[in-house]
């Protein structure tokens, strides 16, 4: 059996499944048996899986253009300087009711499968989402965005849906475009709240003061994409189980043996051990804590670079700055959002294929690093040299870090069964959130 991160097999599982008999009635052997007679890529379930990602991203990152005049219009802070500390605990609340609960949405898909804990989490993205527009105190916004954290159990769940509907060979595309689907949402979510927030003030021959987009006027983009979820909501009736329900009596029979490489520089095979996955606790998987240390340590780095490149970009530059409009950031933004969706759905995978996982993330983060030491001197640089150096920078740290994290993803997903597979993400998921909550603060500290 090959095994995941050599030349040419980036994409096979260490856990490669190959069931001999196909249970009648159990959704897994019905996705197992569609896979063996469809060897091509599954464009539609990956279309679906991708879609139904972005709508549960876009409630993170659409807040950010127009949270900063909603705190103010809460009346919460007593001075101008305090709006930004009570707006970070607003997005702070998201992540800490996601810590809490995503190993709980990892066992609980393990066990009553993944459609269910996805139609959940759209469907309380719907409800929180528009309460969250429709918040007139500080403390709905923050139990609101606390409980919509709290609810969504799709981040870890899809993950591993991603790698079930597809063969081995297209594991690496799945992933890739659960990732890319993050990268949109960066560039439309801000979009729908940057239009469509203030109604009244943006398009007051449609809206006047007294509607109801007056009375909440940040309500209107909270709609926009609770309609959208709404529609996803519905699709999901059409979206195939893929956890096996089926018992069987003998685990050795489904998983005749674990075979778990490191792979030296060489891409030679330098070490193997055969264990046995089913009966070792997540924690004590090495293969499987190592990928999730990875995976943590990249988004820690990713959300504090995003918090501190604003801060610097539009700095002075006597202060060691760029001098850059909000404007001029957010064109960096989108280019380099755009670049990520092609890079991961046309670069990536021959990458992948060519490098293997393990030798991609070890090129990934160290032109990461590189890079972040490139920074500091293009403040001496004037335009249009400037503007074409930072956005080149921008694109290949984003490429880079999107690299390791999916690389990450599919080690993860390839280093246990199908029954901890959720579950496994569901620890990625809850100390990544852990990573993300205080990357912020940390990087602003520094």
């Amino acid at each position: 059996m090959k095994i995941a991160g050599g030349e040419g097999e980036a994409a096979r599982p260490l856990l490669e499944e190959k069931p001999d008999v196909y249970f009648d009635g159990c959704p897994g052997c019905a996705m197992d048996r569609r896979k063996a007679e469809n060897p091509g890529i599954p464009y539609g379930l990956f279309f679906h899986t991708w879609i139904i990602n972005l709508v549960t991203c876009l409630p993170v990152s659409s807040l950010f253009p127009f949270l900063y005049f909603m705190i103010r219009d809460l009346g919460i802070a007593k001075k101008v300087e305090d709006i930004g500390f009570y707006a970070g605990f607003v997005g702070a609340s998201y992540m800490l009711g996601r810590a809490l609960t995503s190993i709980f949405w990892g066992i609980l898909a393990d066990r009553i499968g993944r459609k269910p804990i996805i139609v959940i989490t759209t469907l309380s993205s719907l409800v929180f989402n528009t309460l969250f527009g429709l918040s007139m105190h500080y403390w709905m916004a923050i139990s609101t965005r606390f409980l919509l954290g709290f609810l969504n159990g799709s981040l870890g769940t899809i993950r591993a849906y991603a790698v079930e509907v597809c063969r081995p060979e297209h594991h690496t595309i799945g992933l890739s475009l659960v990732n890319t689907s993050w990268a949109i949402a960066l560039i439309i979510g801000p979009a729908i709240g940057g239009y469509f927030a203030q109604p009244t003030e943006k398009f007051p021959n449609l809206f006047s003061n007294d509607s109801l987009f007056g009375r909440f006027p940040y309500f209107l983009p909270c709609l926009f994409i609770s309609i959208i979820c709404f529609v996803v909501l519905i699709s999901c009736i059409w979206l195939p189980e893929t956890l096996h329900t089926h018992k069987v009596h003998n685990k050795e029979d489904q998983h005749p043996e674990s075979l778990i490489t490191y792979l030296s520089d060489s891409k030679e095979f330098d070490k193997q051990c055969s264990t046995s996955t089913k009966n070792k606790g997540l924690l004590t998987n090495w293969p499987l804590m190592s990928s999730i240390i990875l995976f943590c340590i990249a988004c820690f780095d990713d959300m504090a670079y995003s918090e501190i490149f604003s801060l610097w970009a539009e700095s002075d530059k006597k202060y060691g700055g760029l001098s850059f409009s909000s404007e001029d950031v957010g064109n960096v933004l989108v280019v380099t959002g755009a670049s990520i969706l092609l890079y991961q759905t046309f670069i990536y995978p021959h990458i992948a294929q060519v490098l293997g996982l393990i030798n991609s993330s070890h090129v990934a983060t160290i032109l990461s690093m590189v890079l972040l030491f490139t920074y500091p001197p293009m403040a001496n640089l004037s335009r249009p040299w400037l503007s074409i150096v930072v956005n080149v920078a921008s694109v290949l740290k984003s490429c880079s870090v999107a690299t390791v994290v999916t690389c990450s993803f599919i080690l993860q997903n390839n280093s246990v069964p199908q029954d901890q597979r959720a579950t496994a993400n569901g620890i990625a998921t809850t100390l990544m959130s852990l990573f993300k909550a205080f990357a912020p603060a940390g990087a602003g500290i520094v």
